[in-house]
């Protein structure tokens, strides 16, 4: 699960979390203290877009479009509503934390997670380096 894996790293850095919490749109992890709240996306069932870990199944192909587009409707609106009510947000996708080389990704994530929470940025999205990461 790699949402277990970025709690595992935060922790050991020392910072401390709620799971889904009760908030709206039930993130992977609350930070209150920072304000925060980090979700993480499987490549696949979010829909992101370019990436080599989503690709549309060529079976039943009517069925996961209105899938993955329901997810990625939701997930807009969830992020919007947290947004307007003052939340911090990072979106941590599951290609920039699997692969080949695993442990040097969650290790440059998990580093990024931490600046982002100490500075005043609103929001971040970590993708796999090919995928460029939004600040």
């Amino acid at each position: 699960m790699p949402e277990r894996t970025i709690r595992k790293g935060l922790f050991k850095l020392g910072y401390r979390y709620r799971l889904n919490g009760k908030v709206f749109g039930k993130p992977d992890i609350v930070l209150k203290k920072y304000n925060a709240l980090i979700f993480v996306h499987g490549c696949f069932w979010h829909g992101h877009i370019g990436c080599n870990n989503f690709k549309m199944p060529k079976s039943n192909t009517d069925f996961w479009i209105q899938k993955i587009d329901r997810n990625r409707k939701r997930d807009a609106e969830v992020l919007n509503y947290l947004h307007a009510t003052g939340w911090r947000i990072c979106i941590i996708w599951e290609c920039a934390i699997k692969g080949k080389t695993q442990l040097q990704k969650i290790d440059k994530t998990i580093n990024k997670i931490s600046k982002w929470l100490k500075s005043k940025r609103i929001w971040m999205e970590i993708a796999s380096d090919k995928y460029e990461s939004k600040c």
